[in-house]
């Protein structure tokens, strides 16, 4: 014998069989007991795991301010055996120039001795952008971009050079290795060229340029990865 309660419970799921099926819905989606959906817990998980990392999946050491801020290119024996040197380039297309830790002349015993900007009749030193320009400067802890408009800078081709390094009686000259405007050059290295041997990659960088879009993907073809850069030169 029905009770008056299932015969009103009948009525109203027959009366009213969508709101019906949305209550029954919803006591599906919280589970047994009024549990949250399991996709909520998922999501909650995925979530925690992002912001708290488990530390066994952290890298041994933190990545460098250059690795963070620049993707690493490299062009191994630019022009001549031994004249290894690299392209770092930023988001906003600027291109740092200088020599990749296995150039022959850091290679060489005690290293850089010298920087000479002065290169057949003009010296990359006494270079004068005019207007505002686009600039990187790079330090150990922090790298600040400045970007801004660029007038009357000297375009270059990959193959022009840039300066000369000396290691004792030997030079060796160092290119562009991308075709663009040459924005600045490192002057301090004039002074101080021990930056070459100590810190190559950040403040003993040789120049900053800036290549047009269109010959960045022309260059870009012929340059290395950092990973095919190591595997070409046997590092680990």
């Amino acid at each position: 014998m029905k009770t008056a309660e299932t015969e009103e419970h009948s009525v109203s799921a027959s009366c009213f069989p969508q709101q019906e099926n949305q209550k029954q819905e919803k006591q599906l989606e919280k589970g047994e007991e009024g549990k949250e959906p399991v996709v909520e817990e998922t999501e909650e998980v995925e979530l925690r795991r992002l912001l708290l990392p488990d530390v066994r999946d952290l890298p041994d050491t933190p990545p460098s301010v250059v690795e963070s801020n620049f993707v690493r290119y490299f062009a191994p024996d630019f022009m001549k055996d031994g004249h290894d040197q690299y392209i770092y380039r930023h988001a906003n297309g600027l291109c740092v120039i200088g020599l990749a830790p296995t150039h022959v002349a850091l290679q060489a015993e005690g290293g850089v001795t010298s920087v000479d900007f002065n290169v057949g009749k003009s010296d990359r030193s006494e270079l004068k952008v005019t207007g505002k320009r686009k600039k990187v400067i790079i330090c150990d802890l922090v790298i600040r971009v400045k970007e801004e408009l660029v007038y009357n800078a000297q375009h270059f081709e990959s193959n022009t050079a840039l300066c000369k390094v000396f290691s004792r009686d030997t030079s060796y000259t160092v290119r562009c290795c991308v075709k663009g405007s040459l924005l600045e050059v490192n002057s301090r290295l004039i002074k101080n060229p021990e930056l070459l041997n100590t810190s190559a990659d950040r403040e003993g960088y040789i120049a900053i340029i800036m290549p047009k879009p269109s010959d960045w993907l022309k260059i870009k073809q012929s340059l290395f990865s950092f990973d095919q850069y190591k595997k070409l030169k046997n590092l680990s």
